[in-house]
């Protein structure tokens, strides 16, 4: 069911799902200010995760925050909850004003410059459960974000995520659609990406 306050956001999906976008969520004082705390504050670590049965280095930096207890498994390796800060705590307070849940979890991406990437892929894992809502909060600089039909495997969509944005996918959504954050050989700057999460 669509919250009432989505009436400022349409879904950019045409069928099979629901994915809305909020270009200026935050402020950018306010995104300002989160950026740089989160880039000094949380305990970024570069895991190595399994492609094709090979271990390989991601390429970004990533943290996994949540309640206790809320650990989380993909690509091979298994993340433990680190406590809360009250940036998160904020950010994720503001986000469940348009959110139809209450978030448990986050997974956070350090993306240094612009080879740094995350492939294709759906939030699909068991403990997210079966129509997963995943609220993705963009801090740094601008970057290209693209949705295509799994089975397909046809571009439908791109979007540039912009400091201080809101994305928010729900309901079938990581059942029929995959995204990527894709590398480019233009020169970007830094970019903080949380994406709020119910473990079950």
């Amino acid at each position: 069911m669509q919250p009432s306050l989505f009436s400022s956001a349409e879904n950019i999906l045409p069928f099979d799902g629901e994915v809305y976008y909020y270009q200026d969520f935050f402020s950018q004082e306010v995104a300002d200010r989160f950026f740089a705390q989160l880039k000094n504050e949380i305990n970024w670590q570069q895991e190595a995760i399994k492609i094709f049965g090979k271990k390989v280095m991601q390429p970004r930096l990533t943290a996994w925050y949540g309640d206790e207890g809320k650990s989380y498994s993909y690509s091979g390796i298994t993340m433990q909850p680190n406590k809360w800060t009250e940036p998160l705590l904020l950010i994720k307070q503001q986000v469940e004003t348009v959110a139809p849940v209450c978030f448990n979890s986050a997974l956070l991406n350090y993306y240094r410059h612009q080879k740094d990437s995350m492939g294709w892929h759906r939030d699909n894992e068991k403990e997210l459960g079966i129509h997963p809502v995943i609220a993705s909060v963009s801090l740094g600089a601008a970057r290209k974000f693209q949705l295509r039909r799994y089975q397909k495997k046809d571009i439908i969509k791109s979007i540039e995520l912009i400091h201080g944005s809101l994305l928010l996918m729900q309901g079938a959504t990581q059942h029929y659609w995959e995204h990527q954050l894709p590398k480019t050989t233009r020169q970007t700057g830094e970019r903080i990406n949380i994406t709020f999460r119910v473990i079950i």
